[in-house]
């Protein structure tokens, strides 16, 4: 293994960059972190309202695989470069090695921008969704109470940031774990969604029916309605580039994060999100 981060170090010489972490990441873990980042469960269960009330069904069942092939072809770009360039920062290191710096500053920014986006929109659903089943124990766990909700999303927030500073050890275990929570959680729901209802809604339905509650008028439902609820797909499969930014703390980055980057980490999450969406899109309980 010394053996090999040597290499790694050689890598980064060559492109006149010293390698500053310690490479105690393996493959599984540098996987594990995309996958986890990915999240269907967290994803859909945030976003899904977005696609069910802009586009449907058909925002659903077309959508999903459409925008899919357009992420694979990022992430296939993604692998290439960091297989080039497998260093810490990732994509804001590419910009500025192939373009200028202000390249590499923007994107740098853009990404930085993106990821406190993402989140503070994943910690505040959590939020929503611990006061919500709290409230199912204890009255005073009120889920339409706005600042307990925010409370608590403040809470999750500062945690996270705690975690982050002090806890490397944590997280390079809780997201190892949260492979086999996603594989086997969404299972489960799917499991749930397909065996459990008495009956489903049929393939027509699934992928011709229209919902348009934008506010805007059907006129608009396929230029600007429908490619709202693409949002669903665009924001869930998204932040497989962090096998890029833990490369240089990764052993055998150039083939490990490369691979993880375009393949592993989100082509199985393509496969099993459709599946859920295509399933729990076809229950109409679950909409009220």
């Amino acid at each position: 293994m010394s053996n090999q981060h040597d290499e790694d170090a050689k890598l980064l010489e060559s492109l006149g960059y010293k390698q500053e972490f310690n490479r105690r990441w393996s493959g599984f873990s540098n996987f594990a972190i995309s996958f986890s980042i990915i999240s269907v469960l967290s994803g859909c269960f945030t976003t899904f309202g977005q696609a069910w009330n802009n586009g449907g069904p058909i925002a659903i069942s077309i959508g999903w695989p459409l925008i899919s092939i357009f992420i694979l072809i990022i992430a296939l770009c993604m692998a290439e470069l960091v297989s080039a360039m497998p260093t810490a920062g990732g994509i804001f290191y590419w910009a500025f090695a192939l373009g200028k710096p202000v390249h590499g500053w923007l994107t740098g920014w853009l990404n930085l921008v993106g990821l406190v986006a993402v989140i503070a929109g994943v910690d505040y659903g959590f939020a929503t969704f611990f006061t919500t089943t709290m409230s199912l124990f204890n009255d005073a766990w009120d889920p339409t109470n706005l600042k307990l909700v925010f409370v608590v999303f403040m809470v999750t927030v500062l945690l996270h940031i705690l975690m982050n500073i002090y806890g490397a050890k944590i997280i390079h275990l809780l997201q190892n774990i949260n492979v086999y929570w996603h594989v086997f959680g969404v299972a489960a729901i799917l499991g749930i969604l397909i065996f459990l209802p008495k009956s489903h809604q049929s393939v027509e339905w699934v992928f011709t029916t229209q919902n348009n509650n934008s506010g805007f008028s059907q006129s608009m439902y396929w230029w600007y309605v429908l490619p709202l609820g693409f949002l669903l797909t665009q924001y869930t499969i998204t932040g497989f580039d962090a096998s890029a930014h833990v490369s240089e703390e990764t052993g055998g980055a150039s083939k490990a994060a490369a691979k993880e980057c375009g393949n592993l980490s989100h082509s199985p999450q393509l496969v099993v999100g459709y599946c859920y969406f295509h399933s729990s899109s076809q229950q109409p309980m679950l909409m009220r």
